[in-house]
């Protein structure tokens, strides 16, 4: 379920294009958070302590953000597809509320 891609919003719409990145920018941070809860798992079984840096608990305060950060690129780059969907109803929301 695509919505057209960045920059552009179907005609119809009586919304700004201030209010149309904001959202956009809104669903892509959703869909960064829902990729970051679905990494966290995957680091936590990564054994690090024989690693170079040894975990401890640098790594155990840098790692979340490391990930967070991973999130946000995988979801700048299109990510799975959730912010195209989340956007397409907040737009739709938003017209409503307009209306």
């Amino acid at each position: 379920m695509n919505i057209a891609p960045a920059g552009t919003v179907p005609a119809a719409t009586a919304l700004s294009p201030d209010q149309i990145a904001k959202t956009r920018k809104s669903a892509q941070d959703f869909e960064a958070m829902v990729l970051g809860e679905m990494l966290q798992p995957m680091f936590k079984t990564v054994d690090t302590s024989k690693g170079l840096f040894g975990g401890g608990q640098g790594e155990a305060t840098w790692k979340p953000m490391m990930v967070e950060e991973m999130a946000k690129s995988i979801a700048k780059q299109g990510g799975l597809g959730i912010a195209d969907a989340v956007m397409k109803e907040m737009l739709r929301m938003q017209e409503m509320k307009h209306d």
